[in-house]
């Protein structure tokens, strides 16, 4: 085996080391959860169980140009939480009340959230019927563009199935792509330089894994 080979081997090994380790970290999460659902780590995997609405906070800030990787699946196998619906996110999310420090003080209800300012997608929200990408401006707005409002079955979601998740925010631009495919991509007049990534789901029961964050190349 040639020394880059070896290299490169080495550091796929610690890399995906490093993802599940930070991704299985409770203490590395700020959850924000409605009554009767769960946050918790199972196997190298972070997992929800939710009845009223959650978000689930990284708790490290983050700047543009970034990239955030992770995979998801929401599982449908009989259980009390499992729906087919909502593997949602935010990204360089902040609360203008307080922008320096993570959002907190909500209850997980969704309407809570209307507030920040952020990037947002919701894949297969409404029971499977939409997935939609919204820049919040921190009003109860929520504008919507009809290039974000996409219902086609591709669009939506599949029982059990891993998708490999990647938000960018990156010169002025946000961008959300899933499996290899850019779905979303919105070039913002007042680009978000910052903020938090949040995971956010309602009345489903959903599985993350090797989250990775990092600097975001050139386009």
């Amino acid at each position: 085996m040639s020394l880059r080979a070896l290299l490169a081997g080495l550091a796929f090994f610690f890399g995906h080391l490093a993802a599940t380790s930070a991704t299985a970290d409770r203490a590395q999460w700020s959850v924000e959860q409605m009554p009767g659902g769960s946050v918790t780590v199972e196997n190298g995997a972070l997992v929800i169980r939710d009845a009223g609405g959650c978000t689930v906070w990284w708790r490290e800030r983050l700047t543009a140009p970034v990239e955030i990787e992770y995979e998801a699946r929401v599982v449908l196998a009989g259980g009390t939480f499992d729906r087919l619906s909502d593997l949602n996110c935010f990204w360089m999310a902040t609360d203008p009340r307080k922008p320096a420090e993570i959002p907190s003080g909500r209850t997980g209800r969704f309407a809570d959230y209307n507030t920040l300012h952020t990037y947002y997608v919701g894949q297969g929200g409404n029971g499977n019927t939409t997935t939609r990408f919204r820049r919040y401006d921190g009003t109860d707005a929520r504008p919507l563009r009809p290039e974000h409002d996409l219902s086609a079955p591709r669009f939506l979601l599949r029982p059990n199935h891993t998708y490999r998740i990647r938000l960018v925010a990156r010169d002025g631009t946000a961008e959300y792509w899933c499996n290899g495919e850019r779905i979303f991509t919105f070039r913002d007049p007042a680009p978000l330089a910052s903020g938090w990534f949040g995971l956010r789901t309602v009345k489903s029961h959903v599985e993350i894994r090797n989250l990775k964050v990092r600097q975001a190349s050139p386009p």
